[in-house]
């Protein structure tokens, strides 16, 4: 996910309960064409899913990312995950990818998603249809700042997301990630199609 715009996390009330996310073992790491095929069906079948991002970080002055190296799509009840750091990787995602990100039958949200939308763009020539950025589309009347997924979560769910700098900060592009990158990864995208079901059902008088 790209930097958040919204308030610091330091900034949320320190009592709330925290975000309890998806389930593990409902993440789904997309590496066989099998894989694939069950995901774009399940990904297809949805008229929203949740989207994201996560690229390498990059630390020397005018380097570019080669991101993103992960690319997280979630229903209610599972998050696919996608690899894109080696050739073959890519390929498999992009199968994936193309056809659903660029199906205007199904809503893609998330939160700050420009990045997102130019990086895959420029780097699978990927042209995404029918996206929601969250960020703004929450803002309240009077609100100048986009909203955060942290933000959104207290306030739809009265809940603390937990955003790790350490995990934010880890290497994308490693051919074997962690739980902990996997959990945060798929909170991501799932965290956001949740928060758009939830508005939807109770939209703002």
């Amino acid at each position: 996910m790209s930097a958040e715009p919204g308030i610091p996390e330091d900034d949320l009330p320190p009592d709330l309960p925290p975000y309890v996310g998806i389930d593990l073992a409902r993440v789904r790491l997309v590496r066989s064409e099998q894989d694939a095929r069950e995901a774009l069906a399940d990904l297809l079948a949805s008229d929203a899913i949740g989207f994201d991002t996560e690229s390498k970080p990059t630390f020397a002055k005018g380097e570019v990312s080669t991101g993103p190296h992960l690319v997280q799509l979630a229903t209610l009840d599972t998050a696919w995950l996608f690899q894109t750091a080696t050739p073959a990787g890519m390929a498999l995602a992009v199968t994936v990818l193309k056809p659903v990100l660029e199906d205007e039958r199904v809503l893609k949200v998330g939160f700050g998603l420009g990045d997102d939308v130019k990086r895959l763009k420029s780097k699978f020539g990927i042209g995404l249809r029918n996206v929601l950025d969250l960020s703004t589309a929450l803002r309240r009347r009077g609100e100048r700042n986009p909203l955060g997924a942290r933000s959104a979560v207290e306030r739809f769910f009265g809940q603390r997301l937990q955003k790790s700098k350490r995990i934010t900060t880890t290497n994308w592009a490693l051919p074997r990630l962690s739980d902990k990158q996997l959990q945060y990864a798929a909170d991501d995208a799932h965290a956001a199609l949740k928060i758009y079901r939830q508005w939807k059902a109770n939209p703002p008088a």
